[in-house]
């Protein structure tokens, strides 16, 4: 006889390497917090609707708040052979205070218990997130604030195009991570949906209150059909996809803080604190920090097609494999917020260097735009003002002048 907590009909315990294969229990001991808010909003609605006494409800609830304790002190021992995060805890609690432990599981499965673990996880760090993403955003604006006059050149296909103010670079990443901080409120919404209630599949005989569960945890809405809703993982995919699109705009912003970095740019210096040294070159300070952000973009991408792989086929309702969900997207949150918070940092300490930025500015012809724009303005049609303005760059070019120095007179031989 298996000695499982579902192993009633079973005659024979299960292999030790399927022990090891199937458990969860070394990474998904993370939801311990949401699975215990989860169990005692459970235990409370289980009494409301008098499917257990206010003996066997107290007598639940405070062995989860023992549990918790331990737990965060330290003190408490997962055990492989109890699978996951639910049962270790069901278990502690059985053993802790009897038979009211077992009726805790009454009018629940494990596939809507793990679907709310991780819906109530999501919501906490997608807030979390939110919280550093704001930050950056103000670091922004007080950067571009405080550097209202600053010109530096702006580029297309990494060559001097036109002057521009640092302001308005520093302001268009800005609105990249504030369409990020949008599609991650969007998400949350679709995150904060109570999923207990569904049962394994086909919800539950019992006369449950799932709208007085969904107070007590905060959900705004309850779900609306029980076979989605153990096999829905659409919220892990869309954060997993919001997060991508966050290490994208990092990416890129790191890229051109590491070019700017570059003896070759010396538009700005990278503070001390967020670069490393060489172990064979003692005058080498490497942008890590920037070049890590930038790697790891790799990392999220990577565990989002982990998930969209993992669910395209998939049968309705819960399927084993949907217990792949949870490394990546641990992995994706921790990474995330990381990178935010290090990069928000390192960006705040970073020293701009006008001069290097306004020189290059004027160099390269970048006013050529502005001239064939002053002859267009005299009434030359644009294409025809376009090729005197290059003609003009080429005649500097081969005779040493720029458009700053170029005399009036040459310029009229061109166009009056």
């Amino acid at each position: 006889m298996s000695k499982k907590m579902w192993g009633g009909r079973f005659s024979q315990e299960t292999d030790k390497k399927v022990d090891l294969f199937n458990a969860s229990i070394d990474f998904d001991k993370k939801l311990y917090r949401q699975d215990i808010a989860g169990s005692k909003a459970h235990a409370m609605m289980l009494c409301k609707k008098h499917i257990i006494s206010k003996e066997e409800r107290d007598a639940i609830v405070n062995g989860l708040d023992e549990i918790l304790a331990q737990i965060e002190n330290g003190k408490f021992k997962f055990k492989i052979s109890h699978e996951d995060i639910h049962m270790n805890i069901e278990a502690a609690l059985t053993k802790k205070i009897g038979d009211a432990g077992k009726k805790l599981h009454t009018a629940r499965s494990r596939n809507d218990q793990v679907a709310l673990d991780m819906r109530l996880y999501l919501r906490d760090e997608i807030d979390t997130i939110l919280e550093l993403m704001q930050k950056l955003l103000s670091s922004l604006t007080v950067i571009a604030e405080d550097n209202i006059d600053l010109i530096m050149p702006g580029y297309t296909h990494l060559q001097r195009a036109q002057p521009i103010r640092f302001s308005h670079h520093a302001m268009a990443y800005f609105q990249m991570f504030k369409r990020d901080v949008m599609r991650l409120i969007d998400c949350r919404e679709r995150v904060n949906v109570l999923p207990l209630g569904s049962g394994a599949l086909a919800g539950t005989t019992f006369n449950i209150d799932r709208d007085y569960v969904a107070k007590q945890l905060g959900f705004s809405r309850v779900s609306a059909n029980s076979l989605d809703s153990v096999s829905d993982r659409d919220f892990v995919i869309e954060f997993l996809s919001a997060s991508s699109m966050i290490m994208l705009h990092l990416s890129r912003f790191c890229e051109e803080i590491i070019i700017w970095n570059s003896a070759e740019f010396s538009f700005v210096e990278i503070s001390d604190a967020y670069t490393t040294g060489s172990s064979i070159m003692p005058q080498k300070k490497n942008p890590d920090i920037a070049e890590l952000i930038r790697g790891k973009t790799g990392r999220v991408y990577g565990n989002l097609m982990n998930i969209l792989t993992t669910m395209k086929a998939l049968p309705l309702a819960y399927n084993k494999d949907m217990q792949e969900d949870k490394e990546p997207l641990f992995d994706t949150v921790d990474t995330i917020k990381a990178s935010v918070d290090l990069f928000t940092s390192m960006l705040n300490e970073m020293k701009l260097n006008e001069g290097y930025m306004e020189e290059s500015a004027f160099g390269s012809f970048t006013t050529a735009t502005d001239l064939a724009d002053y002859l267009a303005a005299k009434g030359i049609p644009f294409r025809e003002s376009h090729k005197i303005t290059g003609k003009i760059v080429k005649f500097c070019l081969e005779n040493g002048y720029d458009l700053m120095t170029l005399p009036i007179e040459k310029y009229q031989k061109f166009s009056k």
